[in-house]
């Protein structure tokens, strides 16, 4: 009997040696979805359909108001390290991962330039209610920083890579908070994030996740002024009560 051709062989029959270099760079149909940002997020890019990012943070990026982020308007660089720290397996997420292994370097800068570009959403106000002690001093005896020292006074970031954190689900806050606690998410500069949340009780979780759902991802030039006073304040506070731990690690900003 005649011996049957290799794998190799047979599969050079079957699809014939044009087809056989298609998973060596990406092909026309790749580059084409993968154009731009906007291209990127409403079709998935080389990852397809399944991958399109509209179909969990919505058409203008603004999330499900659940427990998917708000993307709109955040940072841009703040927003490709986490495509960066999702495809690395540093913030490792069951469906964030996939998405972003999925995509090469230049499509995950360009999609979140694409999502940094987009307006935040107006339609949440703030309510003007106090926030909760613990986020505007801390507390020194658990060793526990005011989170207004890098997120501002309403949340709405204080620059150089502190990220906006106002307007995002209750849910999807807590559930950082506890990633941040459990060890699960360690993309933090010098464990900073992961120190700060260790001694935050439940009570003192919701009350942030809840009070931060409620604020405008845009501050208004008069609360800019004064969140930037805030955020100053603290960050002038006894470097003690500002970080409590630094590992000899760094995860980037």
């Amino acid at each position: 009997m005649r011996a049957l051709p290799s794998l190799t062989l047979l599969g050079l029959i079957l699809v014939g040696p044009g087809l056989v270099a298609c998973d060596a760079k990406p092909g026309e149909t790749d580059r084409a979805f993968s154009a731009s940002g906007q291209v990127i997020a409403m079709g998935g890019g080389a990852g397809g359909a399944a991958n399109a990012c509209f179909t969990c943070h919505g058409l203008q990026g603004q999330g499900d108001g659940v427990s998917t982020p708000l993307l709109a308007g955040l940072d841009a660089g703040y927003l490709q390290k986490q495509m960066e720290d999702y495809a690395s397996g540093l913030r490792p997420d069951d469906v964030m991962s996939r998405i972003a292994k999925d995509l090469d370097g230049d499509s995950r800068r360009a999609v979140a330039v694409f999502y940094a570009g987009l307006p935040s959403s107006t339609s949440t106000i703030a309510t003007h209610s106090a926030s909760p002690p613990i986020w505007r001093t801390g507390d020194v005896s658990r060793g526990i920083t005011a989170c207004a020292s890098c997120h501002g006074s309403n949340g709405q970031g204080a620059g150089e890579g502190q990220p906006i954190v106002a307007g995002q689900p209750v849910a999807y806050t807590l559930e950082q908070i506890d990633r941040w606690k459990s060890g699960k998410r360690r993309n933090d500069p010098r464990g900073v994030m992961a120190a700060a949340v260790q001694r935050l009780t439940d009570a003192e979780a919701r009350a942030i996740a809840q009070w931060l759902s409620d604020q405008p991802v845009s501050p208004t030039p008069a609360s800019a002024s004064a969140s930037a006073s805030v955020s100053a304040a603290a960050a002038a506070r006894p470097a003690a009560s500002r970080e409590t731990r630094r590992p000899d690690r760094s995860d980037g900003a």
